[in-house]
């Protein structure tokens, strides 16, 4: 059975701050005597569930509409982590993460979605952490908040170190009802064209045999 882990856009729902509100506004209905219905939606590229296309904090980057599908469809594999900081580098080496994997990151984070505020204290990868991926070769890395680095630390060089070496990046993920193990994923972004990043709709399924 298909597990949906991306979030319903609705406006006033968390967003980065200094990102746009999310806005989902009827301006067409029936009920007024409209033939259709009709909404207008405003929001940022990096709302709720999203992707990170190498072009957003990569000169020259890959573009979210030329980025290879293989990238967020197959295998995957739901890892916990129960820190309470970040996810670290000592962690990762526990878990024989495999060249090409596609690895997605379950923290206490998926608790957050609950709130209607920002939560600036959220689980985020150490750069440490990431260059450890990095160097496994890591084919796809997701997590269940919006944004794979830290608010206070680090941000803008984890997204380098992952994007720089051709890692997607799927954040904003909402875990709460997945348990670690082995999934088959499904992600896709809008195709936006030349686009930094786009929305998704993310969905698994369990690849325990039966």
């Amino acid at each position: 059975m298909w597990q949906d882990i991306s979030l319903a856009i609705k406006s006033g729902m968390v967003h980065w701050p200094g990102d746009p509100a999310v806005s989902v506004r009827r301006i067409k209905e029936r009920s007024k005597g409209a033939a259709a219905d009709l909404s207008l939606i405003s929001m940022g590229s990096h709302t709720g569930t999203h992707v990170d296309a190498p072009r957003h904090f990569i000169p020259q980057g890959m573009s979210i509409d030329r980025m290879p599908l293989d990238a967020m469809i197959g295998p995957a594999r739901v890892i916990e982590v129960q820190d309470r900081e970040c996810i670290k580098e000592t962690q990762l080496r526990k878990c024989r993460i495999r060249c090409g994997e596609r690895i997605i990151f379950k923290t206490r984070n998926s608790e957050y979605w609950r709130n209607a505020a920002f939560e600036k204290n959220f689980i985020y990868i150490s750069l440490a952490a990431a260059h450890y991926l990095a160097a496994k070769g890591v084919r796809t890395v997701g997590i269940d908040y919006l944004s794979v680095g830290g608010y206070y630390r680090d941000g803008v060089k984890v997204h380098q170190i992952l994007l720089g070496r051709g890692i997607c990046i799927i954040e904003g993920l909402n875990l709460s009802q997945a348990q670690p193990g082995n999934y088959d994923l499904i992600c896709l972004p809008l195709k936006i064209l030349n686009g930094d990043g786009a929305p998704a709709r993310v969905i698994i399924r369990s690849r325990v045999k039966r």
